[in-house]
């Protein structure tokens, strides 16, 4: 799995942004059955001239979708969706549906793998209480837990959590860009004139410091571009405490942390 990947939410050019991003280097492509684009991936997919076992494809099945039988055939429906032999990497998008609809996902995932259709098995907005109900239920854990996860919001109980277990964390909302005027903090801006880089590449190198997979998203051509320029600098031990520092801790959490604390 590539460390850097390209997430298409609410991304409404989905073919020609994918294609953007495989020129600008990205080989991981993040979406989900809820954001209605993955025909969209798999077009860009087909026409990029890539080798399938080049790009890394991602995709999630929200709650409504969820148990044994709906997963299974949600899974048959992004593979026509997607026009792909397989899939790299399916996710249960969220945990919303309760502890017997959560597990029988979660077995209806793994027997998808079992049978080829996917390369790998993860989880999504899972907190520790939801990955502990998979290892209590006696099941394989997750290879990968897609959390929101930036500065301000460090969910770091869980990401210590997912280490512990070898589940590799990715990080959706790696740019702050859902909460105004966040990306500018003082603190940020320091940081980037100090390196002579964007906002955004400074919160992208700190995720990959994190030893997280960033999951950033664009629309815009040169964004796409500039995201991918990260690798030629290195945030040094203030910079990283100064952005540690930022941690709102879960509350900061954009879409799911207020839902999440009270499922069951």
């Amino acid at each position: 799995m590539p460390l850097l990947g390209f997430g298409v939410y609410q991304n409404y050019t989905t073919k020609v942004s994918v294609l953007e991003a495989f020129q600008a280097g990205y080989r991981h492509i993040d979406t989900a059955q809820a954001y209605k684009n993955e025909s969209g991936v798999g077009e860009a997919v087909r026409e990029s001239g890539l080798k399938r076992e080049e790009v890394f494809v991602t995709t999630k099945c929200i709650n409504k979708t969820h148990g044994y039988d709906r997963t299974l055939k949600g899974v048959d429906e992004s593979l026509r969706r997607f026009g792909l032999d397989y899939i790299d990497l399916f996710l249960i998008h969220d945990p919303l549906s309760g502890p017997e609809l959560r597990l029988a996902t979660w077995k209806a995932l793994l027997d998808a793998r079992n049978q080829g259709k996917i390369r790998s098995v993860g989880v999504s907005n899972y907190n520790i209480r939801h990955l502990k109900e998979i290892a209590a239920a006696g099941l394989e854990m997750p290879e990968v837990n897609q959390i929101e996860l930036h500065p301000f919001c460090q969910q770091k109980a869980i990401v210590e959590f997912c280490r512990k277990q070898s589940i590799i964390v990715q990080a959706y909302s790696p740019l702050v860009r859902s909460k105004p005027g966040l990306i500018d903090r003082p603190e940020i801006s320091g940081i980037a004139q100090k390196h002579n880089r964007e906002h955004a590449q400074i919160l992208i190198r700190w995720s990959l410091q994190k030893q997280l997979v960033p999951l950033p998203k664009s629309a815009s051509s040169a964004r796409i571009s500039s995201n991918t320029n990260v690798y030629d600098f290195v945030l040094d031990d203030h910079d990283m405490a100064s952005l540690d520092a930022l941690d709102q801790g879960l509350p900061g959490a954009v879409t799911w942390a207020s839902t999440l604390m009270e499922s069951e």
